[in-house]
Formats: C-alpha cells, sequence, structure tokens
C-alpha cells in the first residue's frame, strides 16, 4: 500500500528569492509571489505545512495596473469608531505607501489562518530597489510571462 507525502517541517527548507517589481502589474506579480511564499512550486507541497520561500520584492512603487484601476480602485480601512472610514485610491496607495498596496493583494491570496498569517512574515516588500537581506545571499526569481 502505497501512502501520500507529507512533509513535516522540520524537514523543510526555504530558499530566499529577489522579484523586481518594475514595470510588472500587480495582480500577476502577487499570484506568483503568492505561490512562492505558499510553496505551490515544490514537489514536497503539503497544504497544512508551511513548505514555502522567502520572497524579497524590491521597486514596488514602480508597480503597474492595467485599465482605469488607478483612479476606480479603492481602499478602505475603518477605525472601528462612527465616522471614521478612510478611502484611499490606488493612485494615493502607490503614492504613499507602495509597500502596503503590494502586502494587501498578497496576503488577500494566502490562507485566512495561523499559517496565511505565519506565511505573510516571510514577505519582505520595499519600495526602492535596495534591500537590507544580502546576508541571506537571495537568489533572483525571473517571472512567468
Amino acid at each position: 500500500m502505497r501512502t501520500t507525502y507529507m512533509a513535516k517541517p522540520e524537514d523543510v527548507e526555504s530558499n530566499w528569492y529577489v522579484v523586481d517589481a518594475e514595470g510588472q502589474t500587480l495582480g500577476r506579480l502577487s499570484t506568483e509571489v503568492a505561490s512562492l511564499l505558499r510553496g505551490k512550486h515544490k514537489p514536497q507541497f503539503t497544504p497544512h505545512v508551511d513548505t514555502g520561500d522567502h520572497v524579497i520584492v524590491i521597486n514596488a512603487d514602480k508597480i503597474e495596473m492595467t485599465g482605469n484601476k488607478l483612479t476606480d480602485k479603492k481602499y478602505y480601512r475603518h477605525g472601528r469608531r462612527p465616522g471614521n472610514m478612510k478611502v484611499r485610491t490606488a493612485a494615493q496607495m502607490r503614492e504613499e505607501k507602495p509597500e502596503r498596496l503590494l502586502e494587501n493583494s498578497i496576503k488577500g491570496m494566502l490562507p485566512k489562518n495561523r499559517l496565511g498569517r505565519q506565511i505573510a512574515g516571510k514577505l519582505h516588500v520595499y519600495a526602492g530597489p535596495e534591500h537590507k537581506h544580502q546576508a541571506q545571499q537571495p537568489e533572483k526569481y525571473e517571472l512567468r510571462g
């Protein structure tokens, strides 16, 4: 009888990758990064174990959106008080906090549980071309398409 392989957390090796967001579309980049974070590109992928890699995204301020999304897409925040809703367009988010624009998109594609929060901790987003993870010797990751 053959059994299904289940990865154990102590057996998983995680790599570090650098992804350049310059000229990339937000959604297409987010799906690939979420897949890397989750570990779906590895043969030992197990849904209930964190088998993913660390991902560093640079140049988040140069990300693109198709159509009229820069002006039409809105991001809502609420401070749990009446009349405390904050609304920003995608253009405002890209101008003020481009890291958060990309983080929100990627985190929305991860599981909504403890494992998803653990996986989201492996995401490192920077607005410019510099990052502080040189000691981990990250590899450059080429996006498909």
